[in-house]
């Protein structure tokens, strides 16, 4: 039987706006990571970088 993954749920925020727009899944084993994506954020109205912040 395989070990339950420690997962824990976090929020994408806009690096320019402040905006928290996305919630995702992370994988938490081994800490968290540093993760930057290009994600589309309403309020600007264009792809802009989005963060993952905790809740």
């Amino acid at each position: 039987m395989a070990k339950a993954a420690k997962r824990e749920f976090f929020t994408m925020e806009c690096t320019e706006c402040g905006e928290r727009n996305y919630r995702t899944q992370v994988n938490t084993m081994g800490g968290v990571p540093k993760m930057e994506l290009k994600k589309y954020c309403k309020k600007e109205r264009k792809h802009t970088v989005h963060k993952l912040r905790k809740k």
